[in-house]
């Protein structure tokens, strides 16, 4: 590199900190005897959630369940090390293997080595991503994916989910959820094929789930809801009659291996893996931003990136599939106690002395309850709650969930999150280019003649000075908006030849509005009229200097108050019409009498003669 020195490199690291390096050495000072305790305890809640979890998570995501396993255990303990949150625990998450499964499955065999391989792949370049936006110090990105396209995602993700368990409730054979006018016709011709132990094992164990949350909340109700189906399959006989079992797992200790780095498969899996990546971090960051409110941390959105981004690089070397912070195993870990990251790494050393016992007995968990169990995890996946707040409050917000939902059953799931961002832009651009524009009039009713709207109050109005106030972005996308109002403004009120214009709120002024500010000040020149501007903003007053606003229209014509306006305009106004207006809402306008003549003073001032009904004839 030319002029690169090694001193330039030693001064670069020598003003890194060692705490933006390895946040952990921050939190370190934390650790106590009493923390220990507190992160203990939700640690061992933390496990025993994630256990089953796990497995339905690498169900869902097309993958063995030691895979889900693996993830739950190697990427807590990076995102803990290296992100910024107190209380996130990460791991497989419903959303993340939903689009994982959507990603692979029309490329390759879900559960196939290929499958599982390119699996481990788009891992790696989720990570990748999600490190270089952190590092690039893009934290805010995340704020561009609007609530809207969340909900909607997340609600099209879960129905897929639940469409993708139905052939595993019910023992028939369907075609994949992601064609959904196929899987629509398989399931009307071979529903009546159901095989009935299927069923009830799936329905037996989601009901045990349902009433085990609803009763007993504190309680691990995946896995109970596991265990009970595991007891009515063995009671129906259901693998002595064809009822699939998850079977045995061949290893819980996740081994190192190298992802694959096929230029090709690299080329297929990035377009995912972006979007995956999108999805990961708003995921984890709007978790954590959520549990700091809560607990009172300061947290840093770009330290998160990089934690995330580094669980998931490093995750991929160890047999890991992509992961993100998990709604659920954080918020039990706050309100379990947790107090230090240290409980995500206790979580995962838990969960795998667990598994050393537990494993061998999840052979024996019928696919049927694991199906049950997947499909209530999809349906608390589905915020119903929010879909129809947003369904009552705004339209636009409600197209943008809606075509989003569409997207994710009938486009690729991981586009979906992109045509809702684009949805989501577009809609924004338009509201943008349309900022409002009214005419005002000052309310004699109020105590200092507020200025109001003049249609909405009645309020009368200058039959010369026309008052037009603009809300919102005023820059090249809004100037045709902003010229078609002056147009109309001209047509409708031709007698108010001149006009105050009164930014207000508009932020930065570029050059194409300060040339409609120029064009609009000749038109009302030609016609007798004159055009002034009123902007309070500092900023907005030297942009209209810099863009030679004030030269165009004159000093004069740019005010900082609508007092100092109307006092400068109205003696300007034709005085002719101010002699006969009856209007006179200005403190500022003429008196009458000031247009009387000479000889009609005098008339007026002339002492009025007493009439009386006496006659010179009767006086004596």
């Amino acid at each position: 590199m030319v002029g690169f020195r090694p001193k330039d490199m030693l001064g670069f690291l020598q003003g890194l900190s060692l705490r933006r390096i390895f946040p952990f050495l921050a939190w370190r000072s934390m650790v106590t005897r009493e923390t220990l305790k507190s992160d203990a305890f939700a640690a061992l809640t933390g496990a025993t959630i994630v256990l089953p979890q796990g497995v339905a998570f690498a169900a869902i995501a097309g993958l063995p369940p030691e895979y889900g396993f693996y993830s739950a255990m190697i990427t807590p303990i990076i995102a803990a090390l290296f992100g910024s949150s107190w209380h996130v625990i990460s791991g497989p998450t419903t959303a993340i293997s939903a689009l994982v499964f959507g990603a692979l499955s029309g490329l390759f065999e879900p559960g196939s080595g290929a499958f599982i391989q390119a699996a481990i792949t788009l891992t790696l370049l989720v990570g990748v991503f999600q490190l270089a936006l952190g590092l690039a110090r893009l934290g805010a990105l995340v704020d561009f994916v609007s609530h809207s396209v969340m909900v909607g995602f997340m609600a099209g993700a879960a129905t897929l989910v639940a469409l993708s368990q139905v052939d595993n409730a019910l023992g028939i054979d369907l075609p994949r959820p992601d064609e959904i006018g196929e899987f629509a016709v398989g399931f009307v011709e071979k529903v009546w094929h159901t095989d009935w132990r299927s069923f009830a094992i799936a329905f037996i164990s989601l009901a045990t789930a349902v009433v085990m949350k609803k009763f007993l909340p504190k309680w691990p109700n995946y896995l109970a809801a596991l265990l009970v189906g595991s007891l009515v399959c063995i009671a129906l006989k259901g693998q002595e009659n064809g009822v699939s079992v998850i079977g045995a797992i061949p290893s819980i200790v996740p081994g190192f291996s190298l992802p694959s780095m096929n230029i090709k498969l690299l080329g297929e899996l990035a377009p995912a893996a972006f979007a995956i990546a999108l999805v990961g971090l708003l995921e984890a960051v709007s978790i954590a931003r959520a549990i700091a409110i809560k607990s009172g941390q300061e947290l840093d959105g770009n330290q998160e990136f990089i934690g995330q981004g580094l669980s998931n690089t490093v995750g991929s070397f160890f047999q890991c599939y992509a992961a993100s912070g998990s709604f659920t195993r954080s918020g039990v870990n706050y309100e379990a106690g947790a107090r230090t990251p240290l409980a995500a790494v206790m979580a995962a050393i838990f969960l795998f002395l667990i598994l050393l016992f537990v494993a061998p007995l999840f052979a024996y968990v019928p696919i049927p309850s694991m199906a049950g169990v997947i499909v209530l995890v999809a349906w608390k996946l589905i915020d119903f709650k929010e879909v129809w707040h947003i369904m009552q409050t705004s339209r636009s917000e409600t197209s943008i969930a809606f075509i989003t939902f569409l997207s994710t059953l009938f486009i690729d799931l991981e586009f979906a999150i992109y045509v809702g961002v684009m949805l989501s832009f577009l809609i924004f651009l338009n509201k943008s280019a349309h900022p409002f524009i009214g005419i005002g009039a000052p309310d004699p009713n109020t105590k200092h003649r507020m200025f109001r709207s003049a249609e909405t109050n009645n309020l009368i109005e200058c039959p010369q000075l026309a008052f037009v106030r603009m809300d919102g972005p005023f820059y090249f996308g809004s100037v045709e908006h902003v010229r078609r109002k002056f147009r109309e403004i001209e047509r409708r009120r031709a007698q108010q030849k001149h006009m105050l214009f009164m930014v207000k709120g508009v932020g930065e002024i570029d050059l194409p509005a300060a040339e409609l500010l120029i064009e609009e000040a000749r038109r009302r020149k030609r016609r007798g009229g004159s055009f002034h501007v009123q902007a309070k903003q500092i900023a907005a007053i030297s942009r209209l200097e810099r863009f030679h606003v004030s030269e165009a229209l004159s000093t004069a014509h740019v005010h900082t108050s609508k007092g100092d306006a109307i006092s400068e305009i109205v003696p300007t106004l034709d005085q002719s019409i101010c002699a006969t207006c009856e209007a006179r809402i200005f403190r500022e306008c003429p008196d009458p009498a000031d247009f009387l003549s000479a000889e009609e003073k005098a008339q007026n001032s002339e002492p009025a003669v007493e009439k009386t009904d006496e006659t010179p004839s009767s006086k004596t």
